[in-house]
């Protein structure tokens, strides 16, 4: 399926924003994207195995947060980090 990685965080994917990756479930997903680009994960996962709090993953329309949800017929995750300033 197709993942849409922030800017912040294309480093690791060679500067591209849509990867294609695959898993039954979220973390089965981010396991994959590891996988591929060493060290996204530990990004947007914590050591708890939790996501970060400044990460958000939609899945279609909806805003997830439990890794375990399976991913059966999705065509896209969106990956999002939220930015702060003064």
């Amino acid at each position: 399926m197709k993942v849409r990685i922030p800017t912040p965080l294309r480093s690791y994917t060679g500067d591209v924003a849509n990867v294609v990756a695959e898993g039954a479930t979220l973390d089965a997903l981010f396991d994959d994207l590891d996988r591929q680009f060493p060290g996204l994960r530990f990004r947007v996962i914590d050591e708890q195995g939790q996501l970060r709090p400044h990460m958000s993953v939609f899945v279609g329309e909806e805003r997830r947060r439990d890794l375990s949800m399976p991913l059966d017929g999705v065509d896209e995750v969106v990956v999002m980090q939220a930015l702060s300033g003064g």
